[in-house]
């Protein structure tokens, strides 16, 4: 045994990871019980989906909401009459007379039976300013759910979509290698022919190599954002499926002065901070109401006797009478002193109130800064999309020109690794502008919501 762990199983875990990603994947399924068979398609909203039921904060913010729509059902509750029944039997030792009754004064019987119902009412203002503050922090709750689930989108559309570049660019890598090398092929002819020199053949040489690394780390790229939106999307561990490449269809953007009229209506971060001002202030009316009196009611009916019976029976009279019957109570409570406890808590919830006061103004003014900057992004990332897509098309053609330029003998061979070069960066921008828009996209909705 090493610490709680038997020896053989920690020999199995290191031999699953030095073993590599192959083996691995083959001990997870072994452990989640999942068996290889047709991968499943992703999804964007398929993502989103399976994140919203497997994601840990999302689904915190969730529960926390459900329980603050709870507490708002409980101190409701508190405002209205509730019912109980009572059932005891007390027994006191008798003091010896003929009545025998019991030695303790507060006993009517040396047996007593209590069977009843007793109905509750609570009249209190303070309460009433509880159920109030319980309403205020459910509307903060609910505000926090939505900020977690557009922050979620948010980052399922970040590991979507990088998921989906990091492919291409592992494609783009396998044509980059694939290009170099039979570039490489060309200057070994070429030098074979006395047509280029034997420098020409080491920097292709140097250019395959260079390529081949390239590969290897966009492999390692793409098999990293392929776990990432693993975990954030399965319950268990699962690398058995694919995503699907939509990053062509382009997203309407709409104007300014729409995003900003929607942000208004539905932004949840000025909704917390509004609710959170509403549960401040109740906050305060729960706290002056501890000086005010408060009254309850109660109702009984029942038994409350010597004999566990309808009718009771008086021994020494030789009568009978009847034990079931009603009694009514009501208690006013006035508070005195409590060495400052009430007034204390008035300042405690005034200084609450004043910084509720401060952050709401505060996320108005957010509000509209956050507007501007995620717009201005937004529309910044979508029109630099034609450029990204000119500028890799146009490198592509170089990139074939300047190959047979340097076949043709008009070109260096620095030229055609520049192309090369050129023609790889300007892909990989093309995706990564795609995934810059998108981004953007969800990061503006997390004030607006959707278009």
């Amino acid at each position: 045994m090493i610490g709680n762990r038997p020896v053989s199983t920690l020999f199995k875990l290191t031999v699953l990871l030095v073993s590599g990603p192959c083996v691995l994947a083959q001990g997870a399924n072994q452990v989640t019980g999942t068996s290889p068979g047709a991968p499943i398609t992703l999804t964007l909203q398929d993502a989103l989906t399976r994140a919203k039921a497997n994601e840990p904060q999302f689904h915190a913010a969730v529960t926390e909401y459900g329980v603050a729509r709870e507490q708002t059902v409980q101190s409701r509750a508190a405002l209205l009459p509730s019912v109980n029944y009572d059932a005891g039997f007390i027994y006191t030792e008798a003091n010896g007379t003929r009545s025998g009754t019991g030695r303790f004064i507060a006993n009517n019987g040396v047996h007593e039976y209590v069977s009843e119902g007793n109905a509750h009412q609570a009249i209190s203002l303070q309460d009433v300013a509880e159920y109030r503050k319980a309403r205020a922090l459910e509307a903060v709750a609910k505000a926090k759910s939505q900020i977690a689930a557009r922050g979620l989108v948010v980052t399922v559309v970040g590991a979507y979509y990088g998921t989906v570049v990091a492919q291409r660019k592992y494609s783009t890598a396998q044509r980059a290698a694939s290009e170099a090398e039979r570039f490489f092929d060309i200057t070994q002819k070429l030098e074979r022919g006395g047509e280029v020199a034997h420098a020409d053949t080491i920097k292709a040489q140097l250019q395959l190599q260079q390529q081949q690394r390239a590969l290897q780390d966009a492999q390692l790229e793409m098999d990293r954002s392929r776990l990432e939106l693993a975990v954030l999307v399965f319950p268990t561990f699962n690398e058995n499926f694919t995503t699907v490449d939509d990053l062509e269809n382009i997203e309407p953007l709409p104007s300014y002065q729409e995003a900003e009229k929607i942000a208004g209506d539905a932004n949840p971060q000025l909704a917390v901070a509004v609710a959170s001002l509403k549960a401040a202030n109740q906050e305060v009316a729960v706290a002056w109401n501890s000086f005010l009196p408060s009254l309850s009611l109660d109702y009984f009916y029942g038994i409350d006797a010597n004999q566990f019976a309808a009718n009771g029976f008086d021994p020494l009279t030789r009568q009978t009478f009847r034990n079931l019957g009603y009694s009514a109570t009501a208690t006013l409570q006035l508070p005195i002193w409590n060495w400052g406890a009430s007034r204390s808590k008035v300042k405690s919830a005034a200084l609450q109130r004043d910084q509720a006061k401060v952050e709401l103004s505060f996320a108005q003014r957010k509000l509209v800064a956050d507007l501007k900057l995620l717009y201005s992004e937004a529309q910044t990332a979508r029109s630099e999309l034609e450029s990204l897509r000119q500028s890799a098309d146009l490198a592509a053609e170089s990139q074939r020109l300047t190959t047979l330029r340097y076949q043709a003998g008009e070109a260096t061979v620095l030229e055609v690794v520049d192309s090369e070069n050129t023609l790889t960066t300007a892909q990989n921008a093309l995706g990564d502008g795609q995934v810059r828009f998108r981004v953007a996209m969800a990061n503006l909705q997390t004030l607006t919501g959707s278009f």
